[in-house]
C-alpha cells in the first residue's frame, strides 16, 4: 500500500507498479511473490482488502435497512479518497485482462456482493422490501451509483448524497 500512496515520492498506480517493485519493497525474491500471489492485482486486492471490509462494515446488529444504509454510506466514504482511487484503477486493469478480472471478482466483488445479497434477502424477510425482489439485482442497483460516481467522477461520493440515491432507489421511480 506504501508503494501504491500517491503522496509520496514512491507512490505508483496499480498500472505502473511491477512484481519486481514489489518484491524489492519487501525484501524477497519475485519467486515468492509468485509463490503466494499470481499476480500484482492480486497481490493489491489481498493487501487492500481487510482494511476496506473493516472500514465499509455490513452490520448484523441492526435492521437490514440501516445496514444498507451504513455500510452504502461508509462505501462512498472511503471510496472518496485514496481507497476509491485504487478501486478505481483496479477495475481499469481488470478491463484489459480476464484473468484479472477473474481475480478481482474472486477475491474482492463476487464476497462483498454475497453479503450484501444476504443484508437484501434479510431486508425482504423483514418486510422492509418486497417479496418477489432479485436480491442480486437489488445489490446491483444500490451499488452502481456508487461505482458510477468513483469511475465517472460525476459528483461527490459522501454519506448524504449517498443517502438520497438509496433513497431513491428504495422509494422505487414509479408514479403510482
Amino acid at each position: 500500500m506504501k508503494l501504491l500512496d500517491g503522496s509520496g515520492a514512491a507512490g505508483f498506480t496499480v498500472q505502473k507498479l511491477s512484481i519486481e517493485r514489489i518484491a524489492r519493497e519487501a525484501g524477497v525474491s519475485k519467486t515468492t511473490i509468485y509463490r503466494w500471489w499470481s499476480s500484482k492485482v492480486a497481490v493489491v486486492i489481498d493487501t487492500f482488502l481487510d482494511n476496506h471490509v473493516a472500514r465499509t462494515p455490513v452490520r448484523e446488529d441492526v435492521s437490514a435497512i440501516e445496514a444498507l444504509r451504513e455500510h452504502m454510506a461508509s462505501l462512498a466514504e472511503v471510496y472518496a479518497g485514496s481507497e476509491g482511487r485504487l478501486v478505481a484503477q483496479l477495475i481499469g486493469e481488470c478491463q484489459q485482462d480476464e484473468a484479472t478480472m477473474a481475480e478481482f471478482k474472486k477475491h474482492f466483488w463476487t464476497p462483498r456482493a454475497q453479503v450484501v445479497e444476504s443484508l437484501v434477502e434479510r431486508a425482504i424477510s423483514e418486510g422492509s422490501m418486497r417479496e418477489g425482489l432479485d436480491s442480486k439485482v437489488v445489490t446491483e442497483l444500490l451499488y452502481a451509483p456508487i461505482y458510477f460516481r468513483l469511475l465517472f467522477q460525476s459528483g461527490p461520493l459522501d454519506a448524504k448524497v449517498t443517502s438520497v440515491m438509496m433513497q431513491t432507489a428504495l422509494e422505487g421511480l414509479s408514479a403510482g
